[in-house]
């Protein structure tokens, strides 16, 4: 992108007026974006060149560019312009997060600029130049957290302006959306229902199709996810209950003793009397 500043090498964060990241460029106006997700905050009018296509776009607009982009700044009078660069290590926190990155804003299939509006330029400043510089001259934990929640506030606001329907037809996002409503689901149900075909008819689905979600998502099978909410629930009772070991395993759906301690001998490699 530019000769990386030591803060987006050791972060995977920073965020720099156009006019520095320029300077820093030996005056070029000309980048790459290399592994790096980009978000240009942009106070006044500019043309932004992306994989060769010109694309005008008017101060009070956030410009979101995905990694690998060849990209080239036009002239500004004043250099209005907030650069902010961060990788998927930085940011990817959870698979909410990644769904987030690997969007159409980043990943969009017709342009490879997508461009959203905001309206409070005045708030924008407060918060990426006045909060974001408080905070890294604080603690860099808190500025590290301030820097993830600032990203994200700039995503939520950006996907209220792609089309519900063109939302819907992105496959992450609704294999999010199932794989969160298992989530719920199995808190509710984890005592009564061990299956994967329970939660399954639940969502109207297959269980194969919940499977093939979970793991996108989660990394994990349908199956696997279950088992782990039990084996946590079951090492919390066994830990924490004053109930015997026969009670806690009635009361976590299990039909018998013998059958509880099998479980737990399988998934830990110990007895439950060993935990308890």
């Amino acid at each position: 992108m530019y000769i990386i500043t030591d803060q987006l090498k050791n972060l995977g964060f920073s965020i720099n007026t156009l006019n520095n990241i320029i300077q820093r460029n030996n005056n070029k106006r000309s980048f790459n974006t290399l592994e790096y997700f980009c978000i240009y905050i942009i106070i006044e009018d500019i043309t932004l060149e992306v994989e060769n296509i010109p694309h005008s776009i008017r101060g009070g607009h956030i410009a979101f560019v995905g990694p690998q982009k060849q990209i080239v700044f036009g002239e500004t009078k004043r250099g209005e312009i907030y650069v902010v660069a961060f990788s998927s290590s930085f940011y990817e926190r959870s698979a909410k997060d990644s769904m987030f990155i690997n969007s159409r804003l980043f990943f969009n299939y017709d342009s490879d600029v997508f461009i959203a509006p905001f309206e409070n330029i005045k708030e924008m400043n407060i918060v990426f130049m006045g909060r974001m510089h408080n905070f890294q001259h604080k603690d860099e934990s808190l500025y590290v957290s301030a820097a993830h929640n600032a990203i994200e506030r700039l995503i939520l606001d950006a996907f209220l302006h792609i089309p519900a329907e063109t939302l819907k037809k992105d496959i992450k996002f609704d294999y999010l959306h199932y794989v969160n409503r298992f989530k719920v689901l199995l808190q509710r149900d984890y005592k009564k229902a061990k299956k994967v075909t329970h939660y399954a008819n639940e969502l109207n689905i297959t269980p194969r199709k919940l499977t093939e979600m979970t793991e996108y998502v989660l990394g994990k099978t349908a199956k696997h996810i279950i088992i782990e909410k039990l084996i946590n629930e079951c090492k919390k009772s066994l830990s924490f209950s004053g109930s015997n070991i026969s009670e806690i395993a009635y009361d976590l759906g299990f039909s018998d003793e013998g059958n509880f301690s099998n479980f737990i001998k399988k998934h830990t490699g110990k007895n439950p009397s060993e935990m308890k």
